[in-house]
């Protein structure tokens, strides 16, 4: 296999996926240890784990082909994060990932929604669209907008309390 080299780039990386064509390519060639191919590759560069090799080829094992290199899936935390900054502050990144979530999931997009309306009241310093608000999240049932409006409809201030 001295022919099959990674990219120059690929050289000192703990990422496997520089090496999946290699991975593949000596998979075909019936090498389907995956000591043995983690072993090849730190000869080639890689500092990784052995654990990473062996992920990597796991599609391999179910007749899958192997997996290109892919983003993580954003934490909770980190969805947060770009839900509550303002659209114009996200970066690209953030906005496309946020973007492609959103169409995938009715209610995160709902709930985007209601905190981008919240968060215009709030630098609006404006209280007037409130009641509306709470109404939409109510009418929406988002599960997490009822303490809310339960906090301040007990603070006194939605128009609710006056009654």
């Amino acid at each position: 296999m001295a022919g099959v080299r990674p990219p120059v780039a690929a050289t000192q990386t703990h990422e496997p996926d520089p090496y999946l064509e290699y991975l593949r390519q000596r998979w075909e060639e019936g090498e389907y240890t995956a000591t043995v191919l983690h072993q090849e590759i730190v000869a080639k560069g890689y500092r990784g784990h052995y654990q990473r090799v062996k992920m990597a080829i796991a599609p391999l094992r179910r007749g899958l082909p192997i997996d290109t290199p892919r983003e993580r899936p954003p934490s909770p935390r980190q969805v947060a994060r770009w839900i509550t900054t303002a659209p114009s502050r996200r970066g690209l990144h953030a906005a496309e990932a946020l973007g492609r979530l959103l169409e995938h999931c009715p209610e995160l997009d709902r709930t985007h929604d209601l905190v981008r309306q919240f968060a215009a009241m709030l630098d609006a310093h404006d209280a007037a669209p409130l009641t509306d608000w709470l109404r939409t999240g109510r009418d929406a049932r988002l599960r997490r907008t009822a303490p809310v409006e339960r906090r301040l409809h007990h603070l006194g201030t939605t128009p609710q309390s006056s009654r």
